[in-house]
């Protein structure tokens, strides 16, 4: 069964390296959990740099699952992956890209490459509920963000 992608791309502005700065800070992944989504953080070391480890616990008990992802390709101001160690995906990457589009401004774009386990009835049944939860996912998200790095009114 072949692995699905899905893309999330939105522009920002504000600088890519201050765009992944604000990525890179303490408390970056809780801003950006939405609040509907039951996701509890059982273990973050080391960040997002290479090797940095994250354990979550996704999902209503009693049936939350264990999520561990390890970071990589770290990229200062451009880019960083996590790739599932263990977790509900058959195989999971998102990669995490800053691109420059200006001196002030970036695209900021997830990447993500995942196989759903069950083959193909998992795939036929698990398919459109990863989908809607992804977008929505991003959205949330992408919108958290561009209200982070908007400049300030006047």
């Amino acid at each position: 069964m072949a692995g699905r992608t899905f893309v999330a791309t939105t522009a920002l502005a504000a600088s890519a390296d201050a765009a992944f700065d604000w990525h890179e800070a303490p408390g970056a992944f809780e801003r950006l959990t939405p609040p509907w989504e039951r996701i509890r953080v059982l273990r973050h070391e080391g960040g997002i740099r290479d090797g940095a480890r994250v354990s979550l616990l996704v999902g209503p008990w009693p049936l939350s699952l264990r999520w561990d992802l390890e970071h990589r390709d770290y990229r200062k101001g451009r880019a960083f992956t996590d790739t599932q160690v263990r977790g509900p995906f058959r195989s999971w990457t998102h990669v995490h890209r800053f691109i420059p589009t200006g001196p002030d401004s970036c695209r900021l774009e997830d990447d993500i490459e995942y196989e759903l386990p069950g083959g193909r009835l998992g795939a036929l049944v698990g398919e459109p509920i990863v989908r809607w939860k992804l977008t929505r996912l991003f959205e949330f998200r992408h919108a958290v963000t561009r209200r982070a790095l908007s400049p300030p009114a006047r």
